[in-house]
């Protein structure tokens, strides 16, 4: 048995009352910095945290210097706190398409569009997602909609129109894919009968960049979709592959 240290007897820690964003890095660059930067500001004014702006300038000439790296900003009431390391890499299979699993878990109707520390549904969605056998897992919004992913957002192909779903975070990635695509998109709530007419679908986000998704899944259904996977200029939407 261990007594919880005073520094751990605190909101932040106690209840995730933080506000965080991770980060690409290459060889010490932060990738869509601005972006990020903006969305956590955001976060930090909705739970009453301090501005990190100032402080995460301050930062950027400390950073390691990694190849792929990813950063993480955590704003407490105390200020901003950063960690970084290497990216983990992708094995190069991932470019042929990987699976996504919708699970039963929810997201919260009011901090759903904010990354806090209260973050235990997304984590509970991937370990649904690896038990499943596939590689995200897909979570419902408070109507039973399908609004994001564990760890990356998503975008769906339905009979030839691009869908972003509402209700989920306002990805940093995926607004930069969908600026690469240059394509009409429909922002609307997503459900099953929708991913049962999706014909592609990509996941993004920070850690992973732009994946084709070839295997949908759900309770009781799944269906396998047509991989495609443009060639991205931004190099927030390669995915890090292994060497």
């Amino acid at each position: 048995m261990t007594r919880l240290a005073p520094e751990f007897d605190d909101a932040a820690w106690l209840h995730g009352l933080t506000a965080f964003t991770t980060i690409r890095t290459k060889f010490g660059t932060p990738l869509l910095w601005t972006a990020h930067l903006e969305r956590l500001k955001g976060t930090c004014a909705f739970l009453g945290l301090p501005d990190p702006v100032e402080a995460a300038s301050e930062l950027r000439p400390h950073l390691p210097s990694f190849p792929e790296g990813r950063l993480r900003l955590t704003v407490t009431s105390s200020g901003l706190r950063w960690s970084a390391s290497e990216l983990p890499r992708l094995p190069e299979s991932v470019s042929r398409g990987v699976a996504a699993h919708v699970t039963t878990l929810r997201v919260h109707p009011q901090f759903a569009a904010h990354k806090t520390g209260n973050y235990l549904p997304y984590v509970l969605a991937l370990r649904a997602a690896h038990d499943a056998g596939t590689f995200e897992g897909l979570l419902l919004g408070e109507q039973g909609t399908v609004v994001d992913g564990s760890r990356t957002s998503f975008v769906l192909d339905v009979e030839g129109r691009l869908v972003v779903p509402i209700g989920g975070l306002p990805s940093v990635t995926r607004a930069e894919l969908l600026r690469e695509l240059r394509e009409p998109v429909e922002e609307r709530f997503v459900d099953l009968r929708d991913l049962a007419r999706t014909r592609r679908m990509w996941l993004a986000g920070s850690g992973v960049g732009v994946l084709p998704v070839s295997r949908l899944t759900w309770s009781d259904g799944g269906r396998d979709l047509d991989v495609a996977c443009p060639s991205f200029d931004h190099p927030a939407l390669r995915p890090p592959l292994e060497e």
